[in-house]
């Protein structure tokens, strides 16, 4: 098991304003003690060959890995033609993956948005579809797509499509490809749909192969009965803050149970920040205490 850094609290400083670019993270992530850092699409000011490469250079020079590019594919939008472009991009991010992280890196895929005048049966029908349609590009490039459970990217009007415990496993026992395909974790992402993480961890365990650690916490004040919205998930309502992982809402010493039973060998990602570097070292520190409790005792 390995440890990597996502820079949540960054996306819109490094993909929207342009406050720094994603090389200034990279040098700024060096004293965190991550072994690797993920990227998101937006962070790649280029897809040209000479800037990828530039980019793969300045990551592995500061003693990291790539373990996963986090894309974003909108596979449920109902026009035909916009699907066919989802599956182009994600076919090249796939391209972008193995130039940046090497064989078997993992290229996130999602479901895409929940669009009101999709039903499920038809948004599961599509993603499936386009699934199955960027798998031989996968398989070409020896990279993992990783299907997360997912909230919402940030940039999209709609929550994610497969949110939900029943649709996302829906989608994931629709597709039996197990060493190019499998299952992005996010315990946190789980507790915000109204799902428990310990039950869906449960049921993918031998399917997981990249996971995203945060933690979240409820506010004084605040009952969890109270924030959830009429299709019972939660959403990022007012007294549920991000915070350092393993002090939060999410049972870690459950979690990495489960994940040692099936001995389980993937990456481990950082996903916060969102109240400053301290806490992202402080939370990085916390998965190599368990770690060292569960893998290497």
């Amino acid at each position: 098991m390995k440890i990597s850094a996502f820079p949540k609290c960054y996306i819109d400083t490094i993909s929207v304003e342009k406050k720094f670019t994603v090389f200034d993270w990279v040098e700024m992530a060096k004293p965190l003690g991550a072994e690797g850092l993920e990227m998101y699409e937006g962070f790649l000011e280029s897809h040209d060959n000479a800037y990828i490469d530039r980019l793969g250079d300045t990551i592995r020079s500061a003693g990291f890995a790539m373990p996963m590019l986090c894309v974003s594919p909108n596979f449920t939008n109902p026009n035909a033609d916009e699907r066919k472009r989802e599956i182009d991009k994600e076919a090249e991010m796939i391209r972008i993956t193995r130039r940046l992280g090497g064989p078997r890196a993992a290229c996130r895929v999602l479901s895409g948005q929940a669009y009101p005048e999709v039903s499920i049966e038809q948004g599961v029908e599509w993603v499936i579809e386009c699934i199955n349609a960027v798998l031989p590009v996968a398989r070409e490039y020896d990279i993992v797509l990783a299907m997360e459970n997912h909230f919402k990217d940030g940039y999209w009007k709609y929550r994610e499509f497969a949110q939900k415990k029943d649709v996302f496993l829906r989608i994931v026992n629709a597709i039996p490809e197990r060493t190019y395909f499998g299952v992005q974790y996010d315990p946190s992402n789980a507790l915000v749909a109204g799902d428990d993480p310990i039950e869906l961890l449960e049921v993918v365990k031998d399917r997981v192969k990249t996971m995203h650690a945060s933690d979240r916490y409820i506010e004084p004040g605040f009952k969890i009965e109270d924030m959830r919205q009429a299709d019972g998930t939660l959403g990022y309502p007012k007294g549920l803050t991000h915070g350092v992982t393993g002090q939060g809402a999410n049972d870690y010493d459950a979690i990495f149970r489960i994940l040692k039973s099936v001995n389980y060998d993937g990456w481990i990602s950082i996903e916060d920040g969102m109240n400053g570097m301290d806490e992202m070292k402080e939370s990085i520190d916390f998965l190599k205490r368990m770690r060292e409790k569960y893998f290497q005792g």
